[in-house]
């Protein structure tokens, strides 16, 4: 139902006359949230293209000018204002309505550059913001007239969503603001209530990306308690009215660390202090331990692993700037060598503080990988993990493990906690040797290897028993880690069984299992799938039917031979021979001399 309504909205152009009755007293409905809600989520809004969204609204606007025969002129241009007399069709509302979406994707196009807008661009983007409120408004007052209850309903919400935008970016005017946005959810609210699921579902949306604007409009009057730090979780939500208030969250955001880092001073880090000069580097290490704090806090357990990679993400981006703000200022320090050690003290502890978050990054990945290696799947499509796949996570997490390592043993006075922090990398360097081990060896077992794969589950078992024994005999032990250790080692050894007997099995049955795969050799079999023929693999010690994996049925040679070249003498063909004229030789012959009585014998 609300599909076929969606279509006959957005294919309206397609009418070519409405009839007379209607035109006496029309009422238009124009379902103005579905039809804006479609129309963005198919032309570029799904991934914030708004320059994409932009051209489709100029082209929609072309084609409804063209049906509609209201050009402005082919050599000079001559405006033809939009009036209630002007509305006899429903496509002219969609003209007003387009204008507004088109001058609003411009000025959000603007918005969400790479850079942000600089103050020409964003001189423009506010004329363009204005430009959408006026034709919001200009469709706001022709919907009253012109449209049916409902229609006047969401034009009055479209225009106040507008002019709520517009006041928000220029930081103005906060209480009417607020009054705009508020007038609007409460217009949504109203309409979820009524229609069918889709309309309701929408409206519900659309309440919920009014609300952080809202909560952020009572934080600027100083009518709400929020804290500026915790407006981030308001923003969490996705869809095109979100992004004004998390470009502006994030301005929030960025003078409030800049406040904050005015009394930083001083950087901690085992023990060690280092003063911080630069003030873009206080910032840029103020957003990276926000950032920590909302992976190591409390609700750290409810943020789902997607959302963990993403804040890890932000937080090497904020560590990596902070760094080439340090080494930007090692570059132009004076000739004094204490500013410089302290500078490349400050770049090492950063440096370190990467390498533990990367350790920390990693071992989630290997918590996912894990999750989906023993999952079974319900979807055929979906992606299977292997063993392999694990294997080459704690390859990174080793080679992480060993680059902190050196660096924090790098420096020649070491204090107690760097001396501890190297053991505790050592520590995790044989913690991740003996899962890689231990998931090297299911590798072998998924492919039939038993002897391989049963030495392997000794050596984690091995290593395993190794870490317990200095964790145990450490006071401060990890409980956790001694917790999984003690997994690991159980799981080894019981693999390791498993391993053994099948590997009895399999060498008890290897006689028959090879008589019976000799027995099914053949020249001609009609597997195509056979990587070499019995005949290519002499020189290689391999067996050809003994493997325990293979499924193809084994082939001597290929039977009967295919062709093969022969050399022969080249054939030659004269085709000139028979075109040639040759000349007459009777000239040249040897003639007979006859004598006068053999003249009567001719």
């Amino acid at each position: 139902m609300g599909k076929h309504k969606e279509t006959s909205a957005m294919e309206i152009d397609d009418q070519s006359s409405i009839p007379s009755d209607q035109i006496s007293n029309p009422k238009f409905s124009v379902n103005v949230l579905q039809l804006l809600k479609s129309a963005q989520m198919q032309h570029g809004l799904r991934f914030g293209d708004y320059a994409r969204y932009r051209r489709y609204c100029t082209a929609r606007l072309r084609r409804l000018y063209k049906s509609l025969k209201f050009t402005h002129g082919r050599l000079k241009y001559t405006k033809r204002p939009i009036s209630v007399s002007t509305v006899i069709e429903v496509r002219f509302l969609h003209l007003v309505l387009y204008t507004a979406e088109r001058a609003w994707s411009h000025a959000m196009e603007k918005k969400t550059l790479p850079d942000g807008p600089n103050a020409r661009q964003r001189s423009y983007l506010i004329g363009r913001l204005r430009k959408a409120v006026k034709w919001a408004s200009l469709f706001q007052e022709l919907s009253s007239i012109k449209g049916d209850s409902r229609t006047s309903l969401e034009a009055e919400a479209y225009a106040a969503y507008m002019k709520g935008s517009l006041l928000f970016e220029q930081d103005q005017n906060w209480d009417v603001a607020l009054k705009c946005f508020k007038s609007a959810r409460a217009v949504y609210e109203e309409l979820g209530k009524y229609g069918d699921t889709e309309n309701q579902v929408l409206c519900r949306e659309r309440v919920e990306e009014l609300e952080p604007s809202i909560r952020y409009c009572l934080h600027k009057i100083g009518e709400s308690n929020l804290q500026t730090s915790e407006l981030v979780s308001v923003g969490e939500m996705e869809g095109p009215a979100l992004d004004l208030f998390k470009a502006k969250l994030e301005a929030a955001m960025a003078e409030a660390r800049s406040q904050q880092a005015t009394s930083m001073t001083e950087f901690h880090w085992l023990g060690n202090r280092f003063p911080i000069s630069n003030a873009k580097t206080r910032v840029s290490i103020l957003k990276a331990q926000e950032l920590e704090k909302d992976i190591h806090g409390s609700a750290t357990d409810s943020l789902p692993a997607e959302k963990k990679l993403v804040l890890y993400d932000k937080i090497f981006a904020a560590y990596h700037e902070a760094r080439s703000c340090i080494r930007n200022d090692l570059v132009t320090a004076a000739n004094s060598e204490n500013v410089k050690d302290e500078l490349s003290g400050l770049d090492k502890a950063i440096g370190a503080i990467l390498g533990q978050r990367t350790i920390e990054r990693n071992q989630l990945l290997v918590k996912i990988a894990k999750s989906k290696l023993n999952k079974v799947r319900d979807d055929k499509s979906e992606k299977v993990t292997k063993p392999e796949e694990v294997v080459r996570l704690y390859d990174l997490l080793l080679q992480n493990t060993a680059d902190l390592s050196d660096l924090v043993s790098s420096g020649r006075d070491r204090k107690m906690e760097e001396v501890a922090l190297g053991e505790e990398c050592e520590m995790k360097s044989m913690v991740f040797r003996a899962e890689r081990c231990f998931y090297l060896a299911k590798s072998y077992s998924l492919v039939g290897k038993r002897t391989e794969a049963y030495a392997l589950y000794s050596r984690a078992r091995s290593l395993a028993d190794a870490v317990l024994k200095k964790l145990q005999s450490a006071n401060a032990a990890d409980q956790v880690m001694i917790k999984e250790l003690k997994t690991l080692n159980n799981e080894s050894r019981s693999n390791s069984c498993v391993e053994h007997a099948k590997g009895i099995l399999e060498e008890e049955k290897a006689p028959e299992n090879l008589s019976k795969k000799i027995s099914n050799i053949s020249l001609n079999g009609t597997d195509k799938k056979v990587e070499k023929l019995l005949m290519e693999k002499m020189d290689t010690y391999e067996s050809s039917v003994g493997e325990a994996n293979m499924k193809a049925v084994p082939r001597i040679e290929t039977f009967p031979p295919a062709f093969q070249p022969v050399p022969r003498n080249p054939i030659v063909l004269d085709l000139a021979y028979n075109l040639i004229e040759f000349p007459s030789l009777d000239a040249r012959m040897k003639k007979d001399k006859k004598g006068f009585i053999s003249r009567f014998w001719v």
